[in-house]
């Protein structure tokens, strides 16, 4: 099968997924219990591997080397960002992110240097999980994933199917160097986490729950979040996300 029509195929299975399923499960947090479990096997595996090899990253490869890889991958994210500005009915987000491609890769030196912004050209940012929900998916609920992390139903699906989109598979097409990078961005990110670290208060779980479905509404309404996230404490939500 093409790439193309596993693209397609990853699209429709989404699409179908979070309408049909998604609708059927409380948009809250049912399953806390097991998530407060996963969380705390992430926090031994990232106290044993990860961090100490983020630290290590963190503290010998120089920043203006990061930022220019950093560059150069969000270069890429930025053709991800153009697809899903189109499938979300945006077609001047979507252009503006072509143009910073276009700009990005031929004067900023294939991605390193990001003259888009330097020029005022700033990126949309914007995922599957956004796209599903301007097609009026529901959130669905809250679960914590082993190794990766918080997500919701919705943004679980979305990130699935950005993977099958990700310009690194038709940039690179090799397995070992697409597989290498998402390794490293998964490594930039946690260093990036480093000084954040000492930020988390009262109840750890709470806070990075809350902490996630804020900046998941943010991104989905466009930097507008409601006041629903104010105690960290209250376990309870009355409201849908």
């Amino acid at each position: 099968m093409s790439s193309a029509s596993n693209l397609v195929t990853s699209i429709v299975l989404a699409i179908w997924l979070a309408v049909a399923v998604a609708p059927a499960m409380a948009n809250d947090d049912p399953f806390e219990s097991l998530n407060r479990e996963i969380l705390e096997f992430n926090d031994a595996a990232d106290a044993a591997i990860l961090r100490p090899i983020a630290v290590a990253y963190d503290e010998s490869v120089p920043k203006p080397i990061r930022r220019g890889l950093m560059n150069a991958y969000d270069n890429l994210t930025d053709v991800n960002a153009a697809v899903n500005a189109l499938l979300q009915g945006r077609p001047g987000y979507a252009v503006k992110n072509t143009g910073r491609v276009l700009i990005n890769s031929t004067l900023g030196l294939l991605g390193v240097i990001d003259v888009a912004s330097d020029m005022g050209i700033e990126s949309y940012e914007t995922d599957f999980g956004h796209t599903l929900a301007r097609w009026g998916a529901p959130e669905g609920p809250y679960v914590m994933v082993p190794f990766l992390g918080p997500r919701t139903f919705r943004s679980g699906i979305g990130d699935i199917t950005d993977s099958f989109m990700s310009a690194n598979d038709y940039v690179f097409d090799d397995d070992l160097i697409t597989w290498g990078s998402r390794g490293w961005r998964a490594l930039e990110y946690r260093a990036d986490l480093l000084e954040a670290e000492d930020l988390i208060t009262g109840d750890r779980y709470v806070f990075i729950r809350d902490a996630y479905l804020q900046n998941r509404e943010a991104l989905v309404n466009d930097g507008v979040v409601e006041d629903k996230f104010s105690d960290f404490e209250e376990d309870e939500w009355d409201e849908d996300f």
